[in-house]
């Protein structure tokens, strides 16, 4: 006979004498989760997606007709080149994970890639509108480049083709210009850092830069990328020396391209831009100067025939009958003053006569001609016109036609 001791135990939780523990059914959940899914892709639209100060990405993955939360570890998120948001279409590899303290499961992500466009064209994408959302890419702030510059720097590895083929077609277009390299990686791992580095230098040099360019020869969009990231696409914003973007290929555009000054789209089209053709400028300086000679000699024609025609004129032709006719004048004019003056002192002396003839028969001097005489006071000259005016003993003047009598008054009789 067997003790009870040595009854064979049943499972747990077949029986309410030994039933399961929350944390015991929670952990058979899981590891039996965990043992049928061990990795698999999914396919689902983000949803309630958040980034917290940790680092790590929460959200969930869902589609018309279910959901299921999904986390991606910090680790794992900084890897992704491009940035996660709410409605976008991923397809997401990981595991499924039961989280014991909620009782609940959840798909711990791994990887990630935007359904339907590559992860580095969405990255592109989401920098493209983000930057153009500030402004960086306005036409606004695109300056010109210097028609003649002196002093070129260039960003860009100074082993690659890009720097070859760009001196040589700036040496055969305009020579005597300066070239300065500011070495950098244009790809792979760091070439960003490298490349804005080289931008910021390159504001720093002194004497300043005329113009900078930053480039490379061609490569595919993984090679090229670097001239796609946000550092390199700030650097170029911030330069205060006029850019040019010359990143080998001519079908996509790169970040680069949309903020710099002016897109090239070769290095060699880059020279071409950056400078004029010496046998162009030869060609428009000599055309210049045939119009200005041509313009000159027209102007000089033109003055030389209206010389011509004022030499003609009779001021010109016969200076000296010009002075002839304002002496004649003159003459006339002398003559015709005398003759005026002349009657003038006619007319006048007619007058004063005729005037002196009347003052002659007025003046008292005149009756005495006829036999009168004047008696005046011999002390003031005072006319005697009545006996009262006279005493006795008073001396008179008398005024005959000829000479004058003195006398003494005697007696007055009235």
């Amino acid at each position: 006979m067997k003790s009870f001791d040595d009854r064979p135990q049943l499972p747990l939780g077949t029986t309410d004498q030994n039933p399961l523990t929350v944390s015991q059914l929670t952990g058979q959940l899981k590891g039996l989760v965990e043992e049928s899914f061990p990795g698999m892709w999914i396919a689902g639209e983000v949803s309630n997606f958040s980034r917290p100060q940790s680092g790590h990405c929460y959200f969930t993955l869902k589609d018309d007709q279910a959901q299921i939360r999904a986390v991606m570890w910090r680790g794992s998120a900084t890897r992704l080149d491009f940035q996660m948001t709410d409605g976008l279409e991923l397809v997401c590899f990981g595991r499924l994970d039961v989280y014991a303290p909620r009782g609940s499961y959840q798909l711990v992500v791994d990887r990630a890639h935007p359904q339907g466009v590559g992860a580095l064209e969405l990255a592109l994408r989401q920098l493209r509108d983000k930057l153009a959302a500030e402004g960086l890419f306005d036409a606004e702030r695109k300056r010109p480049l210097p028609k003649f510059p002196r002093r070129i720097g260039f960003v860009t590895s100074p082993t690659g083709a890009a720097i070859r083929d760009f001196l040589e077609v700036l040496r055969r277009r305009w020579a005597g210009i300066e070239v300065i390299v500011i070495p950098a990686r244009v790809q792979g791992d760091g070439a960003a850092a490298e490349i804005a580095a080289g931008i910021n230098a390159a504001n720093r040099i002194e004497p300043p830069l005329d113009v900078l360019v930053v480039g490379r020869g061609g490569g595919s969009l993984e090679d090229l990328w670097c001239f796609n990231e946000e550092p390199v696409v700030r650097a170029i914003a911030a330069s205060r020396i006029p850019t040019i973007s010359a990143v080998g290929h001519e079908i996509d555009v790169s970040l680069s391209d949309l903020v710099a000054d002016v897109r090239a789209l070769t290095p060699s089209e880059a020279a071409e831009r950056v400078v004029p053709s010496s046998e162009e400028v030869i060609a428009r300086l000599t055309r210049t100067g045939d119009r200005l000679h041509g313009t000159v000699r027209r102007m000089v024609q033109m003055q030389k025939q209206r010389l011509e025609m004022l030499a003609r004129r009779r001021p010109f032709a016969h200076p000296h009958s010009h002075v002839e006719d304002r002496v004649r004048l003159a003459d006339e004019l002398d003559a015709r003053a005398r003759r005026g003056i002349q009657n003038l002192l006619t007319t006048r002396s007619h007058r004063l006569a005729n005037l002196a003839g009347k003052l002659e028969s007025l003046s008292p001097l005149g009756v005495l001609s006829r036999g009168y005489s004047v008696t005046q006071d011999a002390r003031t000259d005072k006319v005697i016109r009545s006996a009262k005016q006279v005493k006795p003993s008073q001396l008179l003047r008398t005024r005959l036609e000829e000479g004058e009598v003195l006398s003494v008054v005697q007696e007055v009789i009235e």
